[in-house]
């Protein structure tokens, strides 16, 4: 709340307003509340002296007939900005001192062209000197932005004023994205207000600049950026003086958002303007005139092989017809490596899309022929947008849709935002938490203003309701709210200095008024909306001040109650657990929040995963993030595990651990591991979020028991796999040839070192898993291998390491392929007289080793290396000697051999993996020829006794480690292999993205994410009964897209004459005999069972019990049974099994789906 400009005076008689952290009482609706007074919005004011644009116009006379909706004119001492203070300008150090220097004021009147810093992200900054990025840090935000974008956010200089909750998760992001320098602005102090969603202040805090115990916090995040704080007046000279390149406003009064927005327009500088009111948040983006998007969406460039060029007028391309090309008519593409019709390598072609497997590139005529090859891959065209300004927008905006299911929203909100300054000049105070004679009066604004708009407007579908609920909460800051706009508006402030991605064009509105009771966002009546829906609002000062304006103390009661459990403390959890230490989840006496994670903290984790530090690296992360929230909120009650949750952990995360939550909140990177906790919150019937990311793009879904479907019931489709035969002799893409670099590390340096070793741990438990476990064909592999690596290829120095590795080349990149060429000539014929090497398939070629050739020294300098680790011998890295001693060693000339099988595709190859099924299953004698060979093998591997001096270390596959030789190895095999094939090569970050499986990642879009999430969670505390109420998204802040949708329910199936869903179950309690179990459901549900399985395991089925013992097998219990049949003791933990039955009704007649059975025994 606004402190009383001095000489006006106070329409709110009953409100006597004091200093920032004095608490004062007035009424509402018949409770006493306790209000903190707010004076920053006073400050900040008054923090800004920029001079007023020349199409400037005061808030007041936005109306088109210059009146002032409520004749606010006669309280509204409102101090112009010019006035406001001296003209100061602060210098920062990164100690975060500031030295006021008066400035005169000619000195400060400086040309936008004189304005250093004050440009569009292309041109450069006061350094020509390209920044270098470090990848191990920022590597999943480099797949997501690009190098160059990463270079030219690492020269940006981003002021961020205001350091609330918003603020500073603005200022989190871009400071973990590695901009050059971020100045964090602010000239009020921290409060009670703001502790509920500004996660850097504590109550020690309260009476401090906010600006200044923030930026301790956020310049411990990414020692890259230099963070520094200032209180000073924002003028020109100060912007001029920090080379500011975006200007992000936070939740600043309506004048100054004009003031400054319009002056940045003028002058260039990047201006974004962000607010969050309780429920309800607002973003602008201005990027001036003739803003250079570079890349429109995100996405990768389209790549398709070529399969023909016609030679004609048109120019038609085909191309493979096993999928859409994906190409859209007026796109451009280049072609790389076509043979014959050489003239289009190189160059780019408009194209028209006549179907979707083919396009024309025009006359082709003058070309010559084409033979064969080739790739075309999309060129990605900038795009020219241009901005309006702030003023300009606010009279005709643009808004982006975010909800379909309220499409009047954004204009109601456009509104409701400015109505908000207006009614704070008019009476001195924002409105009051859930008073209606306040929402009325901001009611009767909204309508003023939207009414004397009314040649622009705004909106036709003003809804009273909605206008209301912004009245009567707006004075809340939720952190879920304010982590969604935060990761938004840090997006954009990325677009601005780097052309990376579609800006907002130019509003954009959010809403979650259905986080709050159904009865009161959805009522059934007008009496309904005005009555006995008051939340019991906060009677003192506490952390949750601002969450319980929006709520009431009641609920706020239940969050601290809650119990919840965070399935990993990765990026997402550990925005997860800062959402939920703000909103005060598990910090009462009964509740917990419970997280778990398996891995360890590593570098590349730092650059989003923002409750850890570079001295927490090698930790456990769940350890490490519990303690940091714990340090953000003390009474968070919370507890740490580093067990994974899996069958193998069901001892830990048993019966008690799932009974006793509320909800669960998944946090995971891969569908299996979603897919096992979705089955276990089925099965204990609790609510699960579970959200993800990739890149720039989010998902959140929500699962709540009996009302919709669970994450499980859809399934995305498979990625398409790559054929067996297209890796092994016909690759066309980079792709394969990384995906075969990948598979040929792990058959040389991984597996067959595996098995060696675990041979020489224990040589008769190894013969005998073999044995039992493989195939015969395998067994013979696996012996080979053992026997390799211990004996045949064990070298003795590094100097036979060299050695190895040049024969491998040898065998990998001239003979395997000099055979191929043996088989199928380079003008083979099909016996269908066509061409074997066309289409999909490349005609290769073999390489001949070269000292000289960098790629192959790298091969042979990883192989070696690599070859070496395994058998403890020292490594060696230096070039110049092993290209000395390779050169001296002797390849004999290789002659292919006649009668080898190289399958042509991939019938052949699963033709002869069916051979070798059937070879594994005959027998004769009991043994097959395989079993001989591997007996014999057995029999000539070193005795144990001869093998004890030999250690083999293998290798576990670490993308992350450039030391290692591992992304050394793979990257030059895959290049090698493209080589063979003329494919293009990658570079060693795509290759290690394919190879790492690397997802993309960025903080911003994991932070926008678990907003979304934790707004669904203050639903699961409301207990919401409607499927209405809850949200599925899908974000995109690449296009920008929001789609937001209602949940699914679940499937419904009938038995008899009852329905179910996968929600339901026959509940059995109590030790029963299997007689007993049958009688109980012929009586409870007038069902007769004829077949009773756990899992495989059939426990009851009259027809294939014995008869001998099928009288005494009723008489058992059910535990007994089980434990029978799957010869397996049921564990302690275990209290109940879960059964699944085929039955007819008592007529006799079958029934076809029936729930399953938990049957509880203990």
């Amino acid at each position: 709340m606004s402190t009383t400009p001095k000489g006006s005076t106070s329409n709110q008689d009953e409100i006597t307003l004091v200093t920032t952290t004095t608490a004062i009482t007035l009424t509402v609706s018949e409770q006493e509340h306790t209000v903190i007074n707010d004076d920053s919005d006073s400050r900040r004011h008054e923090a800004f002296d920029l001079p007023k644009s020349k199409k400037f116009k005061s808030s007041t006379t936005l109306i088109s007939n210059g009146s002032d909706p409520t004749n606010m004119s006669s309280n509204s001492n409102s101090t112009n900005l010019v006035d406001a203070m001296e003209h100061t300008n602060g210098e920062m150090n990164y100690n975060g001192n500031s030295e006021n220097n008066n400035s005169q004021a000619t000195q400060q009147t400086t040309t936008s062209y004189q304005m250093a810093g004050v440009l569009q992200h292309q041109t450069s900054t006061s350094s020509t000197k390209t920044p270098e990025i470090d990848e191990g840090l920022y590597s999943r935000q480099l797949y997501v932005m690009g190098r160059e974008a990463m270079h030219q956010l690492a020269s940006a200089h981003v002021l961020i004023s205001g350091m609330g909750g918003l603020g500073v998760e603005i200022a989190k992001n871009i400071v973990l994205g590695g901009a050059k320098s971020v100045i964090v602005h602010d000239c009020s102090n921290v409060d009670y207000k703001d502790l509920s969603s500004q996660y850097y202040f504590t109550e020690s805090n309260i009476g401090q600049n906010r600006a200044e115990v923030a930026t301790k916090h956020l310049s411990e995040l990414n020692s890259y950026v230099n963070v520094t704080f200032s209180s000073a007046v924002v003028d020109e000279v100060f912007l001029q003086k920090n080379k500011v390149n975006v200007f992000v406003l936070t939740d600043a009064n309506l004048d100054d958002q004009i003031k400054i927005g319009d002056y940045c327009h003028e002058h260039g500088i990047n201006f974004i303007n962000a607010n969050t009111k309780g429920l309800f948040g607002q973003i602008f983006c201005d990027f001036g005139r003739n803003f250079e998007v570079l890349d429109t969406n995100g996405e990768h460039p389209l790549t398709q092989i070529v399969t023909e060029i016609s030679h004609d007028e048109a120019g038609v391309v085909f191309m493979s017809t096993d999928t859409r090309h994906g190409f859209e008519d007026g796109s451009y593409v280049t072609f790389h490596g076509v043979k014959g019709m050489t003239e289009v390598n190189d160059k780019e072609f408009k194209i028209s899309v006549p179907s979707p497997f083919t396009f024309t590139i025009g006359d082709t005529r003058n070309f010559g022929v084409y033979e064969g090859g080739g790739n075309v891959v999309e060129v990605k065209k900038p795009e020219i947008v241009n901005f309006k300004s702030f003023s300009e927008s606010l009279k005709d905006p643009e808004m982006l849709i975010c909800d379909f299911s309220k499409l009047s929203m954004p204009a109601n909100l456009h509104l409701a935002f400015q109505a908000l300054s207006y009614f704070q000049k008019q009476y001195n105070a924002l409105p009051k938490p859930w008073d209606a004679a306040d929402a009325d009066k901001f009611y009767e604004i909204v309508e003023k203003l939207n009414s004397e708009n009314r040649e622009k407007v705004l909106t036709d579908e003003l809804n009273k309701h909605w206008i209301k609920l912004f009245a009567k909460t707006c004075t809340g800051d939720l952190c879920p709210i304010q982590a969604v706009l935060g990761g938004v508006a840090a997006q954009e402030a990325m677009k601005a200095v780097t052309g990376k991605f579609m800006p907002i064009r130019q509003f954009f509105y959010f809403d979650a008024i259905e986080c709050l009771p159904e009865n009161v966002f959805q009522p059934s009546n007008e009496a309904t909306t005005e009555s006995n829906i008051i939340p019991k609002l906060p009677r003192k000062p506490s952390r949750y001040y601002s969450q319980e304006i929006v709520f009431g103390e009641d609920f706020q009661e239940k969050l601290g109650k809650s119990k919840y459990f965070v399935v990993g403390s990765g990026a997402i959890g550990c925005e997860m657990l800062k959402n939920f230490a703000m909103m005060g989840i598990g910090c009462l006496k009964e509740g917990h929040v419970y997280v778990t994670d398996m891995d360890s903290i590593e570098k590349s984790n730092l650059n989003r995963q923002f409750l850890f530090r570079s001295w927490d690296i090698g930790k456990m992360k769940s350890t490490v993030a519990a303690e940091a929230v714990k340090a953000m909120n003390p009474n968070m009650h919370v507890r740490a595990y580093v067990d994974g949750v899996l069958p193998e952990t069901e001892h830990i995360y048993d019966d008690h651990f799932f009974e006793r939550l509320d909800a669960v909140v998944n946090a995971l990177d891969n569908v299996k591991a979603r897919q096992y906790i979705d089955r276990r919150c089925v099965y204990y019937q609790k609510p699960l979020v579970d959200s993800g990311t990739l890149g720039t793009k989010a998902s959140v879904q929500v699962v709540v028991p009996f009302l919709t479907e669970s994450y499980s019931s859809t399934n995305d489709p498979p990625d398409p796999s790559v054929p067996m035969c297209t890796l092994r002799n016909f690759p066309n893409l980079i792709e394969h040839t990384i995906e075969w670099a990948r598979d040929n590390f792990a058959g040389l340096f991984t597996i067959p070192p595996q098995q060696a070793d675990e041979f020489m741990r224990s040589p008769k438990e190894f013969a005998e898993r073999t044995a039992k476990n493989h195939s015969e064909y395998d067994k013979t592999e696996i012996i080979e291998n053992v026997k390799r690596i211990l004996g045949e290829e064990r070298p003795k120095s590094f100097t036979d390491c060299i050695k190895w590795s040049r024969n491998l080349f040898e065998q990998q990149f001239h003979n395997t392929i000099a055979q191929l060429l043996y088989n199928f000539p380079r003008d083979h014929i099909t016996s269908k007289g066509e061409r074997f090497w066309s289409g999909n398939k490349r005609c290769p070629h073999v390489l001949k080793f070269d000292v000289n050739n960098k790629l192959h020294l790298d091969f042979i300098v990883a192989a070696s290396n690599l070859l070496a680790h395994i058998y403890h011998i020292p490594q060696i890295s230096d070039r110049k000697s092993i290209a000395d001693e390779v050169a001296k060693i002797h390849i004999p000339e290789f002659k292919p051999k006649a009668g080898v099988t190289i399958h042509e595709n991939d019938e052949q190859v699963r033709a002869d993996v069916e051979r070798q099924k059937n070879i594994s299953a005959m027998r004769k004698n009991g043994q097959s020829a395989n079993d001989i060979e591997a007996e014999q093998l057995l029999s000539r591997l070193p005795k144990p006794d001869n093998i004890l001096d030999i250690k083999i270390q293998p290798h576990e596959f670490e993308k992350d480690d450039d030391t290692n030789f591992h992304m050394d190895y793979i990257s030059a095999t895959a290049n090698l292999r493209a080589e063979n094939y003329e494919i293009q090569r990658a570079d060693r970050s795509k290759i290690k993205r394919i190879a790492g499986n690397i997802i993309p990642a960025i903080a911003t879009t994991t932070a926008m994410v678990t907003g979304l999430v934790c707004l669904e969670v203050y639903k699961f505390v409301q207990q919401h009964k409607n499927i209405e109420s809850y949200r599925n998204g899908f974000v995109n802040l690449a296009l920008p897209f929001f789609g937001f949708s209602e949940p699914v329910p679940p499937k419904r199936q009938k038995y008899l004459d009852k329905e179910f869903t996968l929600w339901d179950r026959f509940e059995v309690k109590g030790e029963m005999t299997l007689e007993e179990f049958i009688e109980y459901f012929k009586r409870e549900h007038k069902l007769v069972p004829n077949m009773v399985s756990a899992g495989m395991s059939v426990i009851y089925s009259p027809h294939f019990m014995r008869q001998t013992s099928k009288a005494q097998d009723m008489k058992r219990k059910i535990s007994e049974l089980f434990e029978t049949v799957t010869k397996t003791k049921i564990p302690p933990h275990v209290r109940s099994l879960t059964l699944d039955m085929l039955c007819d009704d008592l007529e006799g007649n079958d029934v076809e789906d029936v729930p399953y059975i938990k049957y509880t025994f203990r």
